[in-house]
């Protein structure tokens, strides 16, 4: 447990000086000719509530750092086949009510080179437990009136004092989720390696069919397969959402109600909690929920995390309190969505419950239960019946007002990514958020990191009530056992 506290306590680390930058950024353009047309985005990509970018940083010592122009090269090169990230996005002319598409122009992506002579990966990889506000200086800030303006892809190579290198990525969502994400970064170091004599061409490169299975797809970008029904047929009540307008997202519902808990999160200095979990911690928490009930680490540490949180932000117990949670839904719609879908093809689960249920010591079970209910109800009629909402309720945002939201990294392979060199030492979020990500843990393929921002007075009960398990628990187990 003190391992783990300490992870928590300690300082963030707060870069010195300014990025120093060679020039200004460059535009690079896909290396060959690419489809130009209009790319429609399904429903779930054009929410509200996923128009920005997913900001990644990886960190590499001077081992694994691999020149810029190498970097460069390898994306135009990448950039053949996921040539959206090379356009831009625009309101849609035969849509007046909002809906965007992905002008696919060829425009390009934004790649900035900066230099941080004061830093070395060393000291990062030291500090790297809380992400600090000082750490976006590692990524480009593009000076655009609106979010249509800037480039869905933009990236910043910075050089750091011992020759190692900080990548950063800003990802619109709009155009892909974390497995889209993982896939095109991976492609994007194949590309690096294959350039380098260190890996072979495959599909994700040069457009050529390759019949490698270790190989993933190359990406399908047509998203029609979620289009809305005609009419539209909204089967269910869809609680991650609100029942009407964003109102309750704020300061309360504009009736004389109290502040919303997300009111209160916004209205009090927030800082970043990070904790790790080990693959051993994982099947503890799985071991409390005790047969005959079975669940997933994740399921086991959602809820745990979710009841932490509650209990540390100790809301009126007869509070409405909910988990919002990505589930992958390629597989869930019939017919299945191609191999290789490139667009966002995920839906929120949502659990529920009142504050006082979860704030009882013995209620572990009952919140993993309620993640396996939200997962379970989520088939394809479910999807299909939030992609008609969303027709119906256009500018409709997840219910945030009472709500942990949890977005998954892990397993995604995010963190194994090596453009020839070697592999990072580092990779998550560039900052952090009162949203919670469940990180991988580079070495530990196992091993989980919970990143969220909460509120300063409430940040010493959240760790308590995370690692607090770890008391009741004599000795390790064999983590061997796990997993699913």
């Amino acid at each position: 447990m003190e391992k783990e506290a300490a992870a928590a306590a300690a300082p963030e680390l707060e870069i010195p000086g300014e990025c120093q930058y060679s020039g200004e950024p460059v535009v690079v353009r896909p290396s060959q000719p690419t489809p130009r047309h209009m790319l429609y985005l399904s429903n779930l990509d054009d929410q509200r509530f996923l128009r920005f970018s997913i900001k990644y940083l990886y960190v590499f010592p001077a081992a694994a750092a691999v020149p810029a122009a190498a970097l460069r090269a390898a994306l135009a090169r990448v950039l053949v086949d996921y040539y959206p990230l090379a356009g831009r996005l625009r309101p849609s002319v035969d849509d007046g009510e909002g809906k965007l598409v992905v002008d696919c122009n060829a425009e390009g992506a934004l790649f900035a080179e900066g230099c941080l002579p004061g830093l070395t990966a060393a000291e990062f990889l030291r500090g790297r437990a809380r992400p600090h506000k000082s750490w976006r200086k590692m990524l480009y800030r593009v000076d655009a009136q609106s979010f249509l303006a800037v480039p869905p892809l933009v990236v910043q190579v910075t050089r750091l004092g011992c020759g190692g290198m900080v990548l950063c990525t800003a990802i619109n969502h709009c155009l892909c989720d974390g497995i889209g994400t993982a896939q095109f970064l991976h492609a994007w170091a194949r590309a690096a390696r294959a350039a380098a004599g260190h890996g072979p061409h495959d599909s994700a490169v040069n457009g050529v069919a390759d019949d490698d299975p270790a190989l993933p797809p190359p990406p399908f970008h047509d998203r029609r397969a979620l289009r809305p029904r005609c009419p539209p047929r909204v089967a269910f009540t869809h609680p991650e959402y609100n029942a009407a307008s964003a109102a309750a997202n704020g300061n309360g519902n504009g009736c004389g109600e109290p502040p919303s808990l997300l009111a209160r999160l916004l209205g009090q200095p927030l800082t970043p909690v990070s904790l790790t979990f080990t693959a051993a911690h994982l099947l503890r928490l799985k071991r409390q929920c005790s047969l005959p009930l079975k669940c997933t680490s994740f399921e086991a540490l959602a809820a745990h995390v979710w009841r932490a949180w509650v209990r540390a932000l100790d809301p009126p117990g007869s509070l409405p309190v909910k988990l919002l949670f990505s589930v992958n839904v390629r597989r869930r719609v019939k017919p299945e969505l191609p191999r290789g879908f490139y667009g966002n093809g995920f839906v929120l689960g949502c659990a529920e419950s009142t504050a006082a249920q979860l704030m009882v010591p013995a209620a572990a079970r009952h919140g993993v239960r309620l993640v396996q209910e939200a997962k379970e109800c989520v088939d394809g009629d479910y999807v299909r019946s939030m992609v008609d909402l969303l027709e119906e309720r256009r500018g409709a945002r997840p219910d945030l007002a009472s709500s942990l939201v949890i977005s998954a990294w892990t397993r995604l392979g995010l963190e194994d990514l090596d453009f020839g060199a070697g592999p990072a030492a580092h990779m998550g979020p560039l900052t952090s958020e009162i949203y919670c990500v469940f990180l991988p843990v580079v070495g530990d393929r196992h091993g989980v990191t919970v990143l969220v921002s909460v509120p300063q007075a409430a940040a010493d009960r959240f760790q308590r009530y995370c690692l607090g398990f770890l008391n009741d628990a004599a000795a390790d187990v064999d983590a061997t056992k796990l997993m699913k």
